[in-house]
């Protein structure tokens, strides 16, 4: 093509969707993601453009499954094209356009607040939050939980005044992180780990790198301080009584690990999937609830990838591109075909 001429609109299409790929794979904004909205309305190309994109980017994904140790060259099959008949994208195989049009890929982030400075008294989230702090260190807040800041030249402090937090902790040896709930603080420099602050108890997983853990009234009868270290993969729980001195430290298993941190979002990846499956997905971790009401939506093909806290983003994308109407009562959206 002739750099001075104005791309087609396949052409155009084409690069919109490489853009809005990158675009949504770092996060989009409130803003950003109604204008991605508008976009994919405005032409079934977009969506098609969309997904063979996102199809090349898991092809060189499945590169990270080769390891140098492994051969000197990656396996063929890792670069092989999957044999799949891509003929269901179009409307016209299809026979429905609205199921067409809801083939599409999104994956927004919610904004990220910045904490550039102490917070007086602890904030209690009402549903899960996620914020990036004034050092780059990031931490993920369950629903429930409160926490208190307080930065110094010395050390970065954070209080869970109660629930349960993820911390991804920016590396710097100079300042070390802590984290203090109740009696028990977990001292890191750059880790990632999740505490939770139980009426009796405190939890302490470690998800990478690793921690020490210094249980505050833990002392041995000899004087001298416990401060168990975990490594990733491994958790403590500490006793908030009196008597308890020295915890143990266990292994975790990698599905225990999941199950121990699917209050976290996640990436929701749907490949076809009937409508109905997709909203029981998303009713399983959320306070908000899909409720279909016409049941000739069950079945509807849902093409997407989606954060499994963005319900309300689903919902305005069905909205947006196929004839179904939401209504909003509370707690609950309820799906019907628009008259």
């Amino acid at each position: 093509m002739n750099r001075k001429d104005a791309p087609s609109p396949v052409e155009r299409a084409d690069l919109e969707a490489a853009d809005w790929l990158i675009r949504r794979d770092r996060g989009l904004t409130p803003a950003e993601q109604d204008e991605f909205l508008q976009w994919q309305a405005e032409h079934p190309m977009h969506a098609d453009w969309l997904l063979q994109h996102q199809q090349t980017w898991r092809t060189f994904d499945q590169l990270a499954q080769w390891r140098p140790e492994h051969s000197a060259e990656p396996n063929p099959d890792l670069l092989a094209r999957p044999k799949q008949n891509r003929r269901w994208l179009m409307p016209t195989v299809l026979g429905l356009a609205a199921a067409a049009a809801v083939a599409v890929v999104l994956f927004a982030h919610k904004p990220a607040a910045t904490l550039s400075a102490p917070l007086a008294a602890p904030h209690i989230v009402q549903t899960y939050e996620r914020r990036i702090m004034e050092d780059g260190s990031v931490v993920e807040l369950n629903r429930g939980a409160a926490i208190r800041v307080e930065y110094s030249a010395a050390e970065r402090r954070v209080w869970l005044a109660q629930g349960e937090a993820h911390f991804t902790v920016a590396k710097n040896p100079e300042r070390p992180f802590l984290v203090t709930a109740d009696r028990v603080t977990v001292r890191a420099v750059g880790t990632a780990f999740n505490v939770r602050l139980g009426k009796a108890e405190v939890e302490v997983l470690v998800t990478e790198g690793k921690v020490r853990v210094d249980p505050a009234a833990g002392a041995s009868p000899m004087g001298t301080a416990v401060e168990p270290v975990l490594h990733a993969g491994q958790r403590t729980i500490v006793s908030l009584a009196e008597s308890e001195i020295s915890p143990e430290v266990e292994d975790v298993q990698p599905e225990e690990m999941t199950l121990l941190l699917a209050w976290q979002p996640r990436l929701l990846d749907f490949s076809a999937v009937p409508l109905s499956e997709v909203a029981m997905t998303f009713n399983r971790g959320n306070q908000v609830k899909i409720v279909i009401a016409d049941r000739s939506l069950d079945a509807l093909p849902i093409v997407a990838s989606f954060r499994s806290d963005n319900v309300e983003g689903f919902v305005r994308l069905l909205e947006a591109t196929t004839d179904i109407r939401a209504e909003r009562i509370g707690d609950t959206i309820t799906l019907r075909r628009a008259p």
